[in-house]
């Protein structure tokens, strides 16, 4: 790194990066949690003090997980179907509980990846410095 390189022009590691936004770390330090509820980003991480509130996760992490979900169940049913053809109200059940199990586990990690590629691209403020004019007292 020259000295006209600072640490904060210096690239960021995707692939550290979403691994630890998929244990639903920071993506900075890999030991602060990102949330502090099911899906609630914290303002900043409670190890490194990183500034979480520049990501902009939005609907992006509903949007993915839906898609994993259907495929599943998609190519899940015709096999429910026929192990189960006498009874289509059990196949029903049985995929409406495995699917909302399943977005309700993926929801979190996928939501911890979508603000881990953020910081890692330097998206929507993850990459400005922060100035004493951006901190209020």
């Amino acid at each position: 790194m020259s000295n006209a390189e600072t640490k904060e022009d210096a690239p960021r590691d995707m692939r550290r990066s979403l691994k630890r936004g998929l244990r639903c770390k920071c993506p900075n330090c890999g030991i602060g949690s990102v949330f502090k509820g099911y899906l609630k980003v914290r303002t900043e991480c409670e190890a490194c003090g990183l500034d979480l509130t520049p990501q902009r996760a939005d609907d992006g992490p509903a949007y993915v997980v839906i898609l994993l979900v259907g495929h599943f169940v998609g190519f899940a049913l015709p096999v429910f179907f026929e192990s189960f053809r006498d009874n289509p109200l059990l196949v029903a059940c049985l995929l409406s509980v495995v699917s909302i199990v399943m977005a309700l586990a993926l929801l979190p990690p996928v939501k911890g990846m979508f603000v881990a590629f953020q910081w890692a691209k330097r998206m929507h403020g993850f990459g400005a410095p922060r100035t004493p004019a951006d901190v209020s007292p």
